[in-house]
């Protein structure tokens, strides 16, 4: 309960000073970063996938996204601008997820080539890449504590790994 309060109170307060933000990933290649509350056209295009956009998502804190894509990688963009920082290559078929640990400095993504991988946001480095599924892997995350990663896949198989 404590943990919700906290953070519907972080997020109002973002809301008052205009920091609400949005993003949105497409088949055409492209994501748009959106201000909801201050118009309804967005803030800029993204653009640098070759190929269908999985899924985007926020960092904990807002300051980066990350992209997922069937290109084989991901990309990180700044949060506010939508300007783009990095791509993370490592995965050899489509990236079907990503997520965040709780304290933005790290990322992990699953793919279709059977792997999650691990990856540093303060040098964009691969730290760590976990082999273990017979198949693609579908969903990643992390624990709260940020020590563990789940993943599941086509295997039917829920992976816990330390980090």
């Amino acid at each position: 309960d404590h943990l919700i309060a906290v953070t519907k109170q972080w997020y109002q307060r973002r809301v008052r000073a205009g920091e609400e933000f949005m993003v949105s990933g497409s088949d055409d290649f492209t994501m748009f970063l959106w201000s909801p509350a201050s118009s309804d056209k967005p803030l800029c295009r993204m653009t640098g996938h070759q190929q269908i956009i999985n899924q985007v998502m926020f960092s904990p804190n807002g300051r980066r996204i990350a992209s997922a894509s069937f290109d084989k990688s991901v990309k990180v963009w700044d949060g506010r601008t939508g300007k783009y920082i990095s791509t993370l290559r490592g995965h050899v078929k489509a990236v079907y997820q990503v997520s965040w640990s709780a304290d933005n400095k790290l990322l992990v993504s699953g793919s279709a080539d059977s792997t999650v991988k691990v990856w540093c946001m303060k040098t964009f480095a691969l730290l760590q890449d976990l082999a273990g599924h017979a198949d693609e892997v579908y969903t990643v995350d992390w624990s709260p504590c940020g020590s563990r990663v789940v993943s599941g896949g086509k295997d039917r198989v829920l992976k816990l790994w330390r980090s």
